[in-house]
């Protein structure tokens, strides 16, 4: 498995990458927000590739571990790669969830629950608005612009 660079953006391009967000973009991803059940983009997406952060392009979750939660949310069973992944103690609505964000940017995702199917027994409850997918064998998306290739072509 390829190594990605998890090292935060710059200040300059944090401001760059908010900038280009939508106000419903910033209110989930900076501001931790939660898009409405069944209106996301990415629910029923069915093409195989990688799903990743729409902030800074980080790979999150693959398109084989996705599947159908009945949540209303896109449902993954397994990260991309675990260290990909933040997870915080959410307290927030009189109830204890656990948090992820992109290990790299720091952007809010959705939560993770253990009622997910095996193998792991999680489910990983994403936002659309906080994902963005790149199909198999396309080159993934370098927001951080670190020099070097556009992306690679997943296989």
């Amino acid at each position: 498995m390829r190594a990605f660079d998890l090292t935060p953006p710059t200040d300059a391009q944090r401001q760059q990458l908010t900038a280009a967000l939508s106000d419903e973009e910033r209110r989930v991803l900076l501001h931790h927000g939660t898009e409405a059940p069944f209106c996301g983009v990415f629910l029923d997406n069915k093409r195989e590739g990688t799903y990743t952060c729409r902030f800074c392009g980080l790979p999150l979750f693959r398109s084989s571990a996705k599947f159908d939660s009945g949540t209303g949310w896109p449902s993954f069973f397994a990260p991309f790669d675990e260290r990909h992944i933040g997870r915080n103690r959410d307290s927030s609505y009189g109830m204890v969830r656990t948090e992820i964000v992109c290990a790299r940017c720091g952007s809010h995702l959705g939560h993770v629950f253990p009622d997910g199917p095996p193998p792991t027994h999680e489910r990983h409850c994403l936002n659309s608005v906080s994902l963005d997918f790149t199909g198999e064998g396309e080159p993934l998306p370098d927001r951080l612009r670190r020099g070097g290739p556009e992306g690679e072509p997943l296989s």
